[in-house]
């Protein structure tokens, strides 16, 4: 039961770090743009960072609840990258079309 809960933590975890570069123009949450304003390749490098730490955190809970972390091949971080890029999808419809239509209101 403990590790069915865990796993819905990691999922919306996952969610939520997918979402975050989208909804911010901070550079990594905490540094102000020079141009004001981030661009489209800084919010994917973040996607790309947030990947690796909530990959991260994965490995930590699959060895808490298993006790050890197992060999994963390029099909894996094909999926679980292209499920990430799907939990983003939210925060992009926001950033790049839905914002512009509630601005409009």
């Amino acid at each position: 039961m403990a590790s069915d809960w865990l796993v819905w933590v990691y999922f919306t975890l996952a969610f939520v770090a997918a979402n975050l570069p989208w909804f911010t123009e901070r550079v990594f949450f905490v540094f102000e743009p020079k141009s004001g304003e981030k661009g489209p390749a800084m919010r994917f490098l973040e996607l790309l960072v947030l990947y690796f730490i909530v990959g991260g955190i994965g490995m930590g809970f699959e060895r808490q609840v298993t006790g050890g972390i197992h060999y994963q091949g390029w099909q894996f971080y094909a999926i679980t990258g292209s499920l990430f890029l799907v939990f983003a999808l939210p925060g992009f419809i926001y950033r790049y079309d839905l914002r512009k239509h509630l601005r409009h209101r």
